[in-house]
């Protein structure tokens, strides 16, 4: 999903609002059921009588969070018959915003909900499943801002991640259904990353696909392969895989990429080059390739990343010649101690930098800025959690150069940068 550019969406439905309501409402009965979750016995893993839950309570791995906020260590959990034993969490919070140089649709300043979200999972056994069912906001670095209704509406609907997974071996598993990507060193939604905003290279990648994945471990390397409808285009031409290779408990490596194998152009009787909000048409044409490495190590954790995308010359899709973007980043974390005076607070930061191939003359897709452009990114975000409640405040700043006239920041699109200050609180239950 890419967020530059005229998008255009239908909006959410009135019964989609009322939901998100209801889900924040609900958050102190879900307080109290985490309060009421039983202690764990020493059962060991995998040895769970049949009809009781299972043995000691541990924070879910999915969805993925890589920190510096925690999953609840303590979710709650119940039976449910012939689905088995599901584990039950969330994440509701808010959002606060100010910025500078808006475009055209945004406002100077704003407040909003950015997650008000309910995941149930069954991660044992031979059949597991996921559903993560509510409203959201995909905050952006350099892109417009889409309140909770437009942007749960336009980008996933209610429901951005299901799918279903068979697991025959503890290595071995196939799942299916709407599922994150493989690519990338950025999760979708705000709690669970680094910083509230995504970052520019993030912009470049997809974010939640339809699709089937299959996934292989044979320690130390870990092998993924999918295919799929690469930005939410329900054209199923994509094909992505991920390989991991794990040096110890706080290094890996991951090489990831994909890329569509045919133009799909997302055509109506009306417009001939059709984009919605979060299929852009050149990013869902492209080849894209990634090389991650992940370093963590109290009281650090740093990720510098390398990116790099193509879109071929297609008339059928509007490019008249071909485009490309190559770009880094480094994403890096300092978490204080528990015996520190500063225990429970971290300082994320994000440095980023991405330059687009390309010209306007040539007829070239814009990828950015318009044809040819590149810009750069500074992102701090001083996080505090205590429990399952978290506060961060975020100062991001973005420069961009070579831009194409009306295709940059401000409301004419010429102003080349953009300054936001952003304040998000919330309970991880």
């Amino acid at each position: 999903m890419r967020k530059l550019g005229p998008l255009e969406g239908d909006g959410v439905s009135e019964r989609m609002i009322c939901g998100a309501v209801a889900f924040a409402s609900t958050m102190s009965c879900a307080v109290a059921l985490f309060a009421q979750t039983p202690a764990g016995n020493d059962q060991p893993a995998g040895q769970t009588p049949s009809g009781e839950l299972p043995a000691a309570p541990t924070a879910m791995t999915t969805p993925v969070m890589p920190g510096p906020l925690m999953a609840n260590p303590n979710p709650v959990s119940f039976d449910l018959g012939p689905l088995g034993p599901v584990y039950l969490t969330g994440a509701v919070s808010g959002l606060g915003l100010w910025q500078n140089n808006p475009f055209p649709d945004d406002q100077r300043s704003l407040g909003s909900l950015t997650n008000g979200q309910f995941f149930f999972q069954k991660p044992e056994g031979l059949f597991q499943y996921y559903v993560q069912v509510g409203a959201y906001t995909v905050p952006s670095l350099g892109a417009p801002y889409f309140n909770t209704p437009k942007a749960t509406g336009d980008f996933f609907g209610p429901l951005p991640l299901a799918w279903a997974k068979v697991a025959p071996t503890d290595t071995l598993s196939i799942q299916g259904g709407k599922i994150p990507t493989l690519i990338g060193a950025e999760n979708t939604f705000t709690f669970q990353n680094l910083n509230i905003e995504r970052g520019l290279l993030w912009g470049q990648e997809p974010a939640i696909s339809r699709g089937g994945q299959l996934n292989y471990t044979a320690d130390p390397l870990a092998f993924s392969v999918s295919l799929n409808d690469g930005f939410y285009s329900n054209r199923y031409t994509w094909l992505s895989g991920s390989f991991t290779y794990t040096l110890d408990k706080s290094n890996n490596i991951v090489l990831a990429a994909g890329g569509n194998y045919a133009h799909t152009a997302k055509a109506t009787t009306t417009t001939p080059f059709f984009q919605t909000t979060v299929t852009p048409l050149f990013q869902n044409n492209e080849t894209l390739f990634t090389l991650v490495y992940n370093y963590t190590a109290a009281p650090w954790t740093i990720t510098p990343y390398f990116q790099y995308t193509h879109v071929p010359a297609a008339s059928t899709i509007g490019a008249f010649s071909s485009a490309a973007t190559y770009g880094g980043a480094i994403l890096a974390s300092y978490s204080f101690s528990e015996d520190s005076p500063l225990s429970g607070f971290s300082l994320p930061i994000r440095f980023e930098y991405i330059s687009s191939i390309g010209s306007l003359a040539s007829g070239s897709p814009n990828l950015l800025y318009g044809p040819g452009s590149n810009a750069w990114s500074v992102t701090l975000t001083p996080t505090y959690q205590y429990q399952i409640f978290f506060a961060r405040a975020e100062f991001s700043h973005v420069g961009a150069n070579s831009t194409t006239p009306g295709l940059a920041f401000g409301r004419d699109g010429m102003n080349t940068t953009q300054t936001r200050v952003l304040f998000e609180a919330g309970i991880l239950f």
